[in-house]
């Protein structure tokens, strides 16, 4: 499975991806707005912060998430899927 390198799509397209996901949802959507909306989902769903700091791309917190939380592509991948979250249907 390729992993998209986002760092290739430019401001503008961004820009633009964000206007159609807005008007999709008839609300404004922002990529503050989805992180909120994803880490509030996770929890709920009992993920554990370390997963879901991997997924935002935050630095770790604690010396276990540093060390001994697997980070792997399939492991990431399994969590995310039995998470079954959907923005837009």
């Amino acid at each position: 499975m390729a992993i998209l390198d986002y760092s290739l799509i430019s401001d503008r397209h961004w820009k633009e991806i964000w206007k159609r996901a807005s008007e999709a949802a008839g609300a404004k959507i922002t990529s503050q707005a989805l992180r909120l909306w994803f880490s509030t989902e996770m929890g709920e769903l009992s993920v554990p912060d370390r997963y879901v700091d991997v997924f935002q791309g935050r630095a770790p917190r604690s010396v276990i998430a540093k060390h001994y939380t697997g980070k792997g592509f399939e492991r990431l991948k399994r969590i995310y899927d039995k998470a079954n979250l959907k923005i837009l249907s």
